[in-house]
């Protein structure tokens, strides 16, 4: 991932509000446009540097039920 979009992406959410945010993920989801990817791949990046060993466990697993065959 280009360091750029990383740098953007961490000076446009910088002092948001979770509700903001919401917003900007909804948003981005709603779209379903590929080029907003990796904008979306920036913020799970900052929650995983941020979260502890039992907080990646559970990201990891609600991951493993997503993608689950149904």
């Amino acid at each position: 991932m280009n360091f750029q979009i990383r740098d953007a992406i961490t000076a446009n959410m910088t002092d948001n509000k979770a509700q903001d945010i919401r917003g900007v993920v909804d948003d981005a989801i709603a779209r379903g446009e590929e080029h907003l990817l990796p904008g979306l791949g920036v913020f799970f990046e900052k929650l995983w540097q941020r979260a502890d060993d039992q907080e990646k466990m559970k990201i990891t697993g609600e991951l493993e039920h997503a993608f689950a065959a149904q």
